[in-house]
């Protein structure tokens, strides 16, 4: 791939990253990317869905302007919290009221930004999955 990766290859990231299963595979498939022009972060989270919702958001927009995949600016910003929003309605249905473990992955390359939250939705020893994703488009010169 030479210069920018097209919307699909920036969400395929974003999916991988999210269901690595330990850090060391995390990096490596990081440096993988990287080599693709595709900018990736992937950040941890857990907690009682409802009250964790803000944090995801906050950790996910952390972890983009910390990798450099955003500028810490409002448009930056929201657009990581815009996505990683729109990823966690696709999976409130299954999550609400529940406690919830999982990963947010980030991608971004060009134009194109995807977030995508896998989750493991505890309930006593049966555990349900969930998987959201989105996509925006932010400038490339802010």
């Amino acid at each position: 791939m030479d210069g920018a990766a097209s919307s699909i290859d920036v969400g395929r990231a974003a999916v991988h990253l999210a269901i690595t299963k330990n850090r060391q595979e995390e990096q490596e498939l990081r440096q993988i990317y990287l080599k693709h022009n595709i900018r990736t972060v992937a950040v941890d989270f857990g907690g009682e869905f409802v009250s964790t919702v803000p944090k995801i958001i906050e950790r996910a927009v952390v972890a983009a302007q910390r990798q450099g995949l955003v500028p810490a600016n409002h448009v930056g910003e929201g657009a990581v919290a815009g996505a990683t929003h729109a990823a966690i309605e696709q999976i409130v249905n299954k999550a609400t009221g529940l406690n919830v473990g999982g990963k947010i992955g980030i991608a971004r390359s060009g134009e194109h930004i995807c977030v995508t939250i896998y989750v493991g939705v505890g309930l006593l020893n049966l555990n349900e999955l969930a998987i959201g994703m989105a996509h925006r488009s932010l400038p490339l010169e802010l």
